[in-house]
């Protein structure tokens, strides 16, 4: 939920979801300074109950259309 508000106030949308091996994945889209701020998000401060080892962004590209209108959680 932390995360899922997060993205609300900096204004991207897309998903997370919590894996089976303890870790997180999702999607981000949004302007490139916004995507920044939530990955520094993501990155430095996160849920209060979450542990931050180590974070990973792959497969950035542009795109020319948000493929989402919100961001949510994922089960």
């Amino acid at each position: 939920d932390y995360t899922e508000d997060e993205a609300r106030k900096i204004g991207v949308v897309g998903w997370v979801k919590n894996t089976s091996k303890g870790t997180v994945t999702g999607q981000v889209q949004g302007p490139e300074e916004k995507v920044n701020s939530m990955k520094s998000w993501l990155s430095k401060v996160g849920s209060p109950s979450s542990r931050i080892d180590r974070t990973n962004f792959s497969n950035e590209k542009t795109i020319s259309k948000l493929e989402y209108s919100s961001f949510n959680i994922r089960y």
